[in-house]
């Protein structure tokens, strides 16, 4: 049985090109865990640490069951996802200028479609027992939407995305299409504790009014 890898089969979600582009997205599923903070802090990381560690077990654990999943396959665990906004207070007092301490953040990682809410909380004990970390007991089991969204990749620094999405913001006003909200998703293609900040490649996208 081949292995799904999503570099290869799903280009067109994972690969955009670095120019604006217009994407429905269906429905997926997703393991997350939500927070607030600087992401460049400890405390962000080891949100990071849980998620994964929730994303080889059910992949790895798989792979020895007798009695797998209907429509079961194997696949190259999908890429650390974040959705970002920043705290109500935040909003209220805004001037165009960011403070990272006032970041409010989802991150996931997608799962096959065969992966249920059953499977999931028999993973998640699994982990509890073998990786104990008190951030397991945030971890969710959900589905999301996007629909049609406005999509671009990024490469570079994180500090930089201003200037991306300034470019699909134009393309948005330009289609005549809008925005429906600052929040945004960000889709991590490079590991960011290893690459050259220069070198980050980061899928930025944001949905659209419907």
């Amino acid at each position: 049985m081949l292995k799904h890898e999503w570099r290869k089969k799903e280009k067109k979600i994972y690969l955009p090109q670095v120019k604006p582009e217009l994407i429905t997205l269906p429905k997926f599923q997703f393991i997350s865990i939500k927070g607030s903070g600087n992401p460049n802090s400890k405390f962000f990381t080891e949100h990071i640490k849980a998620l994964y560690s929730v994303a080889y077990t059910i992949k790895m654990s798989l792979k020895k069951m007798t009695l797998l999943p209907e429509n079961y396959f194997d696949w190259t665990v999908y890429p650390l996802e974040g959705i970002w906004d920043i705290s109500d207070k935040a909003k209220k007092h805004f001037d165009g200028q960011i403070d990272k301490n006032e970041l409010v953040f989802e991150l996931m990682i997608r799962q096959p479609n065969f992966i249920n809410s059953i499977l999931f909380d028999q993973m998640l004990d699994i982990v509890k027992e073998k990786k104990p970390h008190n951030l397991l007991e945030k971890i969710q089991f959900k589905q999301i939407v996007e629909g049609p969204c406005i999509q671009m990749l990024h490469i570079g620094s994180f500090n930089k995305e201003n200037e991306t999405f300034q470019l699909m913001e134009d393309y948005t006003k330009n289609k005549g299409l809008k925005r429906k909200s600052k929040i945004h998703r960000e889709i991590y293609l490079s590991d960011f504790r290893k690459v050259p900040e220069e070198k980050l490649k980061t899928v930025l996208r944001f949905q659209l009014d419907e």
